[in-house]
């Protein structure tokens, strides 16, 4: 009996204990060799994870080029002091400066991070927040505003502005509904709003905001449920729209930002791009919902013709192996292709690293849902 009770109470002094732990543990980073050390001019990238919504996953990876090593998970180790972490949806990275901003989308907040160390600086609360973007003294992030959930009668989206210094909002603007990616040429922000809250009546207009006067001064229409949003080196606007899954294909548009008017189409299926050079490296992932199908495929498309110039990015059959593609980039200096893989959405996903010929050099896994890039230039 003297044993039982004192079994018990041994239990009850160590509840607070584990308690405590399960508070403070903290899931170590993984480093895996994927490639001979090397420089380029390029010290590595950042990839985020966005984790399956609800389950606080986003976690942040990176890749060291000078070393070859892949960091998976880096962020909770160099925080150990943060609640909950990176938190929920890790839905944009960007450098900015000395800085790291990763928008956190249903989290409502963007973490600001020191660029060289990953260690956290600031919290920005911002709305169901979903890209972010950098020029003079202060960064620009989209935002829906309201809650994360479908409501046709949701309020306009906005544009938020932050001092790069204070990391405090200074400004904002109202622009269309659901607003997403954005991209700055001449002097003005252009903004693709979605209104994928308002299925099937989509917005479909980009916002352009004067940045001095940061005002909206113009809505130029395009398609509907626009997405993405990417410059060339001449300035010119190039703006994806997603389509409605089902009668209404995705395809890509471009703006001149001197006339501020949509003047070519490119009927190619798209979901992500990344410009290098006079190229735009495309992946489609379109599902359709009348079929309950999804049909993937992988482009270069040269933007001096619009013309789709190769329709296999992955000379090497090794496509097959990649279930749901979900993020893309190239290396500014060497071309290499880099293509991430959500696969089931839940589990751990991938990333695969080309040569500039399409050749597999690597895989690794990833977070669950890897997607957006920040490449480190020195």
């Amino acid at each position: 009996m003297k044993r039982a009770i004192s079994y018990i109470l041994t239990l009850l002094m160590l509840l607070p204990l584990v308690g405590c732990r399960e508070d403070i543990y903290i899931f170590p980073s993984t480093s895996t060799e994927v490639e001979t050390p090397r420089i380029t001019g390029v010290d590595g990238f950042y990839l985020i994870n966005e984790g399956n919504m609800g389950s606080n996953k986003a976690t942040l990876d990176y890749f060291d080029e000078t070393t070859g090593v892949y960091h998976k998970n880096i962020y909770a180790e160099r925080n150990p002091n943060v609640v909950k972490e990176l938190g929920d949806v890790g839905n944009d990275v960007e450098i900015y400066g000395s800085k790291l901003y990763a928008v956190i989308n249903c989290s409502h907040k963007v973490e600001v991070m020191n660029v060289a160390d990953t260690k956290s600086i600031a919290r920005i609360d911002v709305p169901n927040c979903r890209y972010v973007i950098g020029y003079g003294r202060h960064v620009y992030v989209s935002s829906y505003v309201s809650p994360v959930q479908d409501d046709p009668k949701a309020p306009l989206g906005a544009i938020f502005k932050i001092d790069t210094t204070t990391m405090k909002i200074v400004d904002r603007v109202d622009v269309g509904y659901q607003p997403e990616e954005m991209a700055i040429s001449n002097g003005k922000i252009y903004i693709a709003n979605s209104g994928g809250y308002r299925a099937p009546n989509y917005d479909r207009t980009v916002s352009v905001v004067d940045i001095r006067s940061f005002e909206v001064i113009k809505d130029i229409d395009v398609a509907i449920n626009l997405h993405r949003v990417k410059r060339d080196k001449s300035g010119m606007i190039y703006v994806s729209s997603r389509g409605d899954n089902a009668l209404v294909p995705s395809s890509l548009y471009v703006i001149d930002p001197s006339l501020d008017k949509v003047v070519a189409e490119v009927n190619t299926p798209i979901s992500d791009m990344w410009i290098h050079g006079d190229s735009a490296y495309i992946y489609s992932s379109a599902r359709n919902e009348a079929t309950h199908s999804t049909s993937i495929s992988y482009s270069i498309l040269d933007l001096n013709t619009l013309r789709v110039v190769d329709d296999k990015i992955i000379k090497d059959g090794t496509d097959v192996n990649i279930k749901m593609p979900h993020g893309i980039a190239v290396h500014p200096v060497t071309g290499e292709i880099y293509i991430t893989d959500a696969r089931n959405y839940v589990s751990s996903g991938r990333i695969h690293c080309y040569s500039p010929e399409g050749i597999l050099k690597w895989t690794q896994t990833t977070g669950e849902i890897p997607s957006q890039f920040a490449f480190k230039v020195k």
